[in-house]
């Protein structure tokens, strides 16, 4: 049994795939690519892991080691892990209530659960989850970082930002009046290049602007930002000031506390990694998809995701995820293979081993307008203003989605969404299906002997959300007819619970000396009617193949029956 289930984990990195043909260009491109993502990461792993409640470095740390093993290991050829916006509200909380250990050991359990998602090949269930959950959570956590970034924009004195919106909320307008003005002028100026960067040099043919272009905004403020402190005498808060800076080596490896009673505690907080994680980073591979014409393979990048996440907890390091930015960046900056996500590891591995020292002057300041940059693009704002475009069920879900995001956090917010999913979605089929009966012609409305036929057409699907439609046939006090013949021709899906509904039908029948006759009955519900030993139930004579043929032999005297059934026999 063992041998078995090991046989059935199919384990192929894309990387093995791609190095059988790789060539001296594929490596040119992949360097180059991986350079460029590797530097744009930089700004951004420091300023999650700040955001999440951690250290800085531990967000560079988990850059480097979670980006190097999800391109090595991943189903996606460009794909780029590390820690993501999406994650800061979630980890956030978790260190606020359980401590940086609690983030650890969650972090680790989730990886064991990613990896068990995709051994036993769960990867496309991640589709089922609706657009309208993922844009209203992925709206909410924007909000949620751009609320947590203003303390540090603005330079405010609140010595420890709240977890809870409404908390947050009180703190900031508590501390309005610390404002720091040369933070504020830091970070308005700093998040001005950041948006207008890009935008300067696009219409411009010059050579060296044309470089300059490609650099990242976040770089050239992150220098700048930097050499106003160390050279200019800004006083504002730095990473130095706040953090000590970043060592200049890599972290001891080292075991978090690990016990039953933590373990039990860290489950939903584990699972809620795993399942946001397994989101992020398969919507992240489908984006690269569509830029590469390439497939990725689910099931191994949630297996790959498993790896990383377990894995980097021993460095000190936090949660990782695909990151849409940086792969967008990976794949725009021409990769090719997982050798550019492997390269962008290195980058950042060489930048913190040569140029740690002078991270301890990067202002935060830049660092929270670098993050409310990032909050500003990962948000679909313009689907609220086209809102009344969709249904009530679309609005309802991804507007109760977003707010609980915002005001608990997003494990609320997507358990309350794919639970309210769910149920409109119920509704939706249960309303479709319909119970309608047909006028039949007077030779066929009665037996021989006296006995009363009704039919009835049944329409979309007998299961557990709409059994109700059957209800009039089954009230006892309504007059009903001896035989009830049900054409499910149109019935796509039969559940057990339409199945009892059947059964009770039929033993009502039974009773006053009547019968149930399926006509009709497409393959799935007669699989189960069979499978379950209800056609043996229901007698001979009780399942037809055509509505028409069916009337006629229950509407037939005994003899015409005989001899239609010789007629058939011969």
């Amino acid at each position: 049994m063992k041998s078995a289930l090991l046989s059935a984990i199919r384990f192929r990195p894309k990387l093995v795939d791609s190095l059988r043909s790789y060539s001296g260009d594929d490596l040119r491109s992949d360097v180059s690519a991986g350079i460029t993502v590797g530097v744009v990461a930089l700004p951004l792993a420091m300023a999650f892991g700040i955001a999440s409640g951690v250290k800085p470095e531990q967000g560079i740390f988990t850059a480097i080691l979670g980006g190097f093993l999800v391109a090595a290991l991943g189903g996606s050829k460009v794909q780029i892990g590390g820690p993501a916006g999406a994650f800061v509200v979630l980890l956030y909380s978790i260190v606020e209530r359980y401590g940086v250990g609690g983030l650890l050991l969650s972090t680790m359990m989730a990886g064991v659960l990613l990896f068990a998602m995709g051994a036993l090949r769960l990867g496309n269930l991640i589709r089922f989850i609706p657009v309208s959950i993922v844009i209203g959570f992925t709206n909410g956590i924007a909000v949620i970082i751009a609320l947590q970034q203003v303390k540090d924009f603005l330079g405010l004195d609140i010595p420890k930002m709240p977890a809870n919106f409404f908390s947050q909320l009180g703190a900031i307008g508590g501390a309005l009046g610390t404002v720091n003005w040369m933070a504020l002028a830091l970070g308005v100026v700093s998040l001005a290049i950041v948006v207008l960067w890009p935008k300067s040099y696009q219409q411009n043919d010059a050579r060296w602007k044309v470089w300059m272009a490609h650099v990242p905004g976040t770089i050239i403020v992150l220098v700048l930002g930097t050499l106003a402190v160390s050279l200019g005498g800004v006083e504002v808060e730095t990473i130095g000031s706040r953090f000590g800076g970043i060592p200049q080596s890599l972290p001891p490896l080292q075991l978090p506390a690990l016990d039953w009673e933590t373990a039990q505690r860290l489950a939903i907080p584990a699972l809620s990694i795993a399942l946001l994680g397994a989101i992020e980073s398969l919507l992240c591979a489908r984006v690269a998809d569509g830029m590469t014409e390439d497939r990725h393979d689910p099931n191994q990048e949630l297996m790959a995701q498993g790896i990383a996440n377990f894995a980097v907890p021993f460095f000190g390091g936090i949660a990782v995820t695909g990151t849409v930015a940086r792969t967008v960046t990976n794949v725009r900056s021409g990769a090719r293979t997982p050798i550019a996500g492997i390269v962008h590891a290195l980058t950042l591995l060489l930048i913190v081993l040569a140029l740690a020292p002078l991270a301890s002057d990067i202002p935060l300041a830049t660092l929270a307008a670098i993050l409310l940059s990032v909050a500003w693009n990962m948000g679909d704002w313009g689907e609220f203003a086209r809102l009344r475009q969709f249904s009530i069920n679309y609005r309802a879900v991804l507007l109760s989605t977003f707010l609980l995001t915002v005001i608990f956090d997003v494990t609320v917010g997507v358990q309350f969404g794919l639970v309210l999913a769910a149920l409109m979605f119920i509704f939706r089929i249960s309303s479709l299906t319909r119970v309608e009966e047909l006028m039949l012609p007077a030779e066929h409305a009665r037996t021989p002997d006296g006995k009363h036929i009704a039919a009835y057409r049944v329409f979309g699907s007998l299961f557990f959300g709409s059994v109700t439609k059957l209800e009039e046939l089954l009230d006892p006090e309504r007059a009903q007819a001896d035989i009830v013949v049900l054409e499910l021709h149109q019935v796509i899906n039969l559940d057990t619970t339409g199945l009892d509904a059947l059964q009770t039908l039929h033993r009502m029948l039974a009773k006053r000396g009547g019968r149930l006759v399926i006509a009709e009955p497409n393959e799935q519900p007669l699989s189960l009617m069979r499978r379950s030993g209800f056609l043996e139930e229901l007698g001979p004579d009780s399942e037809f193949d055509d509505l028409q043929v069916a009337l006629a032999t229950l509407s037939a005297a005994p003899s015409d029956r005989t001899a239609e059934a010789e007629g058939a026999l011969a």
